[in-house]
């Protein structure tokens, strides 16, 4: 069995993540949702160490995210505690899809990985993709969120690499801030590069 290349896709908040992703998933490219995996573990496994560390978070058997959000607001060092529970468990999750595509036949999969370069997972793919915007439609595009405040924007953005230097480190960049059909169109010529690629290391080094 060929190895299967694997794609960092990533991003910061509101580039346009979720339209790349789904853009790589019609072309038969299969996608791991580092973001549903946690919300899969919000409800299974990590409801007791999450439960144990953050009182208070938890309620009908999940982790409530709202009330996890408002303690981490209060004090971020919470981060760096909630990360130590939840990064081995979604790390272990990705692992076990990456086998079922592998396994499947694919011959590359992407993981979509909103804080991929501030934790150091792009040493675990062979190429990264970065999903970028102008900040001016990104901040729009967040505040029109349901729930989202200024104060809750401004945190998330500091917890995130600069747009900049995540361009500088994408072995492809995506510009969302055109029309849908330019973006998939230069999504399509970025995976017709990739297909013509041989199967890369990072799956046999990190995730075998």
């Amino acid at each position: 069995m060929s190895s299967m290349l694997i794609i960092g896709l990533t991003g910061s908040i509101g580039m346009g993540k979720s339209t790349v992703a789904k853009r790589f998933a019609a072309q038969g490219v299969p996608v791991i949702d580092a973001d549903a995996l946690v919300h899969e573990l919000y409800a299974t496994t990590a409801v007791g160490p999450i439960g144990a560390a953050f009182p208070g978070t938890i309620a009908d058997g999940k982790v409530d995210r709202q009330t996890l959000a408002a303690q981490l607001m209060a004090d971020p060092s919470g981060f760096k505690r909630l990360e130590a529970i939840v990064h081995p468990l979604v790390f272990q999750a990705e692992k076990e899809h990456l086998l079922a595509a592998r396994i499947g036949g694919a011959a590359m999969a992407v993981l979509e990985i909103p804080l991929l370069f501030e934790t150091g997972g792009e040493k675990r793919c062979d190429v990264t993709v970065v999903v970028s915007a102008p900040a001016d439609v990104q901040k729009a595009r967040v505040l029109a969120r349901p729930g989202m405040t200024e104060a809750k924007f401004a945190q998330i953005i500091t917890r995130q690499m600069p747009d900049a230097e995540k361009r500088r480190r994408a072995s492809y960049i995506v510009d969302t801030g055109v029309s849908l059909d330019e973006t998939h169109a230069a999504i399509d010529r970025i995976i017709a590069d990739l297909r013509k690629q041989t199967g890369g290391t990072a799956y046999a080094t990190y995730w075998s």
